[in-house]
C-alpha cells in the first residue's frame, strides 16, 4: 500500500483535508455570504437576521428565550435588540404577569420585512441544494443534527431546515 506524502499548507503545517468541521464552516460561510448580499439592500445585517427570523417564527419571546433560540449570549442579544429597536423593527414590552421579564415584539415594519427577506433565504437554499436529491438533503440535515446533539446542541428533531 502506497502512502502519499502529507501536504502542507502555506505555513508549512500539515493540511487537515476534507474534515466535517471544515466542510460545515465552508458551507455556512457560503450561505451566510449569499444571504448577506441579498438582505443588505433591506437594511438588515446578518446579526439582525437571526433575531428577526426567530421572532417571525414566534413573536413576543422574552429576551432570554430569544437568546436561547438564536444561540447567543444575553449581552449580545441586548446589543442586537438595541439596534433592532433603533431601526424600528422591534419593541420591548414589560411582561404584565412578571414585571422582571421583557417581551420582544415585532413592529409593523419588522413584520413587513418578512415578505421581502424570507423569499431571499428560500431562493438561496434552493440554489445551494441544486443537484442534491431530497434523500441526500434529508440525510445531511439528519447527520448535522446528530452532530449537534452529540456535542450538546439542539436535539436532532424539529427546528428550521432553512437559513434561520
Amino acid at each position: 500500500m502506497l502512502v502519499e506524502p502529507q501536504r502542507e499548507d502555506a505555513a508549512g503545517l500539515p493540511q487537515s483535508g476534507a474534515t466535517l468541521p471544515r466542510a460545515v464552516r465552508e458551507a455556512h460561510r457560503a450561505l451566510t455570504r449569499a444571504l448577506q448580499i441579498r438582505i443588505v439592500d433591506h437594511g438588515v445585517s446578518m446579526g439582525q437576521w437571526y433575531f428577526l427570523r426567530a421572532l417571525w417564527d414566534e413573536d413576543g419571546l422574552t429576551q432570554r428565550e430569544l437568546s436561547q433560540r438564536v444561540g447567543m449570549m444575553e449581552p449580545t442579544t441586548v446589543t442586537a435588540l438595541n439596534n433592532l429597536e433603533r431601526c424600528d423593527l422591534v419593541q420591548r414590552v414589560r411582561n404584565p404577569h412578571d414585571r422582571r421579564k421583557v417581551n420582544i415584539y415585532l413592529t409593523p415594519k419588522g413584520k413587513a420585512l418578512r415578505a421581502d427577506i424570507l423569499p431571499c433565504a428560500e431562493e438561496i437554499e434552493e440554489s445551494a441544494t441544486q443537484g442534491v436529491s431530497s434523500d441526500d438533503l434529508a440525510l445531511a440535515v439528519s447527520v448535522l443534527r446528530r452532530v449537534s446533539a452529540n456535542l450538546g446542541g439542539l436535539p436532532p428533531i424539529g427546528g428550521d431546515d432553512d437559513l434561520g
